[in-house]
């Protein structure tokens, strides 16, 4: 199976996949470390995917998205951003929009915690 078909196979699979450096309990970037951190907070039940582990999906994710970085975040087959889209996004609401929207659950009190913290 080719890298693509792999990476289409597992966003097709789960509702949220975090193609990330590392995995969600050992991120190996503070990027990725970011990321995963607020989707283990908010309580998101989400597939990673080590990009580390396999030079072809690392390689493969990047023309697949057409996104030069990594992480890469897919909320039901879509792709949403990288670390900087899905940090604004959580600050300004519209991930718990995406989530609401897509039937994904997630704790609407620790995305409020991380506003309030931020703020």
């Amino acid at each position: 199976m080719s890298a693509q078909d792999q990476i289409k196979e597992t966003i097709d699979a789960n509702d949220v996949v975090l193609f990330m450096k590392g995995t969600k309990t050992m991120p190996q970037c503070g990027f990725s470390s970011r990321v995963a951190g607020v989707l283990n907070f908010m309580g998101v039940d989400f597939a990673d995917v080590n990009v580390l582990s396999d030079d072809d999906i690392r390689q493969g994710i990047k023309e697949f998205s057409d996104w030069p970085t990594i992480p890469q975040l897919y909320v039901k087959g879509e792709f949403v951003g990288g670390c900087d889209i899905i940090t604004e996004m959580t600050l300004s609401g519209e991930l718990d929009q995406l989530f609401e929207t897509n039937g994904v659950t997630y704790d609407k009190d620790a995305a409020d915690k991380i506003r309030a913290a931020n703020a």
